[in-house]
């Protein structure tokens, strides 16, 4: 569990035209992005029982159980990559724990392979991060600054 930051101004444009409709119902407002948020990490057919969310500005608290670190941590990144969310506040339990991946925002200039060799000492591992941020990455060419990755630990 923990709080993670994001660059709110970064990320898919999940909310659009609802952010523009703010002063007209802010209850209606804020259960229209929670069911677009709730599309999103649904969209990933990820299996977390018991999914809940509650909005609190531009910070997302997530509730849920899950069998994986994996799958808890592309559940936060998912959330916390839209356009709009500054923090996810992870509050998913895992029922099988293994060691957390860390986490990375792309900066101007990166690439999966450059990123690679900061982490592994090898751009070639660079589909490791790949496979780690699927399916929230559907290339590996498209990533983009202030887009936060999984980058798992090597496995022996």
């Amino acid at each position: 569990m923990g709080l993670f930051s994001f660059l709110k101004s970064a990320g898919s444009k999940v909310f659009g035209k609802v952010e523009h409709k703010e002063a007209e119902a802010p209850a209606e407002i804020t259960a229209e992005k929670l069911n677009l948020l709730h599309a999103v990490v649904k969209g990933l057919h990820l299996p977390v029982e018991d999914l809940s969310l509650e909005l609190q500005g531009d910070k997302v608290v997530v509730y849920g159980q899950t069998e994986s670190q994996q799958d808890k941590e592309k559940v936060i990144l998912a959330l916390g990559n839209v356009e709009g969310i500054a923090q996810v506040d992870d509050r998913i339990s895992v029922t099988l724990p293994e060691p957390e991946a860390k986490f990375y925002e792309v900066e101007p200039g990166d690439s999966l392979s450059k990123i690679a060799k900061k982490y592994y000492g090898d751009a070639m591992k660079y589909t490791e991060i790949f496979e780690a941020n699927k399916p929230m990455l559907k290339d590996p060419n498209k990533i983009y600054p202030g887009q936060v990755l999984r980058i798992p630990p090597l496995e022996d």
